[in-house]
């Protein structure tokens, strides 16, 4: 079996920016998402660029048996993990009575469901390799999200998550890291149906940024790596302000934008 870097979520913004990073750097990739064209043509350009070309294995990781085809497909292969990047993910902007109810569960299925079916479904290989597990959770996660209920609580398991398996698995010398960015331009907003200027401009980093700043942290053995100065500061708030407080904060600042 030949050890990759396994990245989902790959076709676009964060996920494709880190298979660049982690191309860059001499890792092994194989690619997945749901849009084979898109993947295929980052692996195009990665080759272009000297790099490895990655593997592409298109997968719908959203579906229950999206893991396990794909865990099929990789043996077939003859390719297993040693390091797994969890990004596939989305999220919807809205109060959770007023969306479908489908929808916010399919939330669930890939933002939770899927990353803990991959983390734990490698873990042998993974320990194998002492590589590691680069799971893309958000600023989301420290704070419960009227607007963006369901959204907020499925990283606030990430971000859990993550940091638990960094104390169970460091013994065994494997990097389990949470990414935590806050707003980034790309196609998660179009998705989610935020608009233009929702998040405040100072937030704002590259997919760039925070693909280097995570994948230096998380080879550094960072539990949890907040990309730029003001997201970290935000972070802290929920420790220095009543809950009750931030909660408030949180929804008037997202009624008063999306009002009208």
């Amino acid at each position: 079996m030949q050890s990759v870097c396994l990245i989902t979520g790959a076709s676009a913004g964060i996920g494709a920016a880190l298979a660049r990073v982690f191309a860059q750097n001499g890792h092994t990739l194989v690619l997945t998402a749901r849009r084979e064209a898109q993947l295929l043509a980052l692996a195009d350009e990665i080759a272009s660029r000297g790099y490895t070309r990655p593997h592409v294995i298109a997968a719908d990781l959203g579906q229950p048996d999206g893991p396990s085809r794909l865990a099929e497909a990789l043996g077939a292969a003859g390719l297993e993990p040693s390091v797994l990047v969890n990004n596939a993910g989305f999220g919807m902007l809205g109060e959770a009575p007023d969306i479908d109810r489908d929808a916010q569960l399919a939330i669930v299925n890939l933002n939770i469901r899927a990353l803990t079916d991959l983390s734990l479904r490698w873990l042998e290989p993974i320990r194998r390799h002492r590589g590691g597990i680069l799971n893309v959770a958000s600023i989301a996660s420290f704070i419960p999200g009227p607007g963006m209920a369901v959204y907020h609580a499925s990283k606030a398991f990430v971000l859990s998550f993550s940091e638990a398996m960094h104390e169970e698995l460091k013994a065994d010398g494997v990097k389990v890291c949470a990414l935590c960015p806050g707003p980034v331009d790309t196609e998660f907003n179009d998705r989610a149906g935020v608009p233009h200027g929702y998040f405040p401009a100072f937030l704002n980093r590259s997919a760039e940024r925070v693909a280097r700043d995570g994948y230096q942290g998380f080879m550094a053995g960072h539990r949890v790596v907040v990309p730029g100065k003001p997201n970290r500061i935000f972070t802290l708030l929920p420790r220095l302000l009543p809950r009750g407080l931030m909660l408030a904060m949180v929804d008037w600042r997202r009624k008063h934008l999306t009002a009208g």
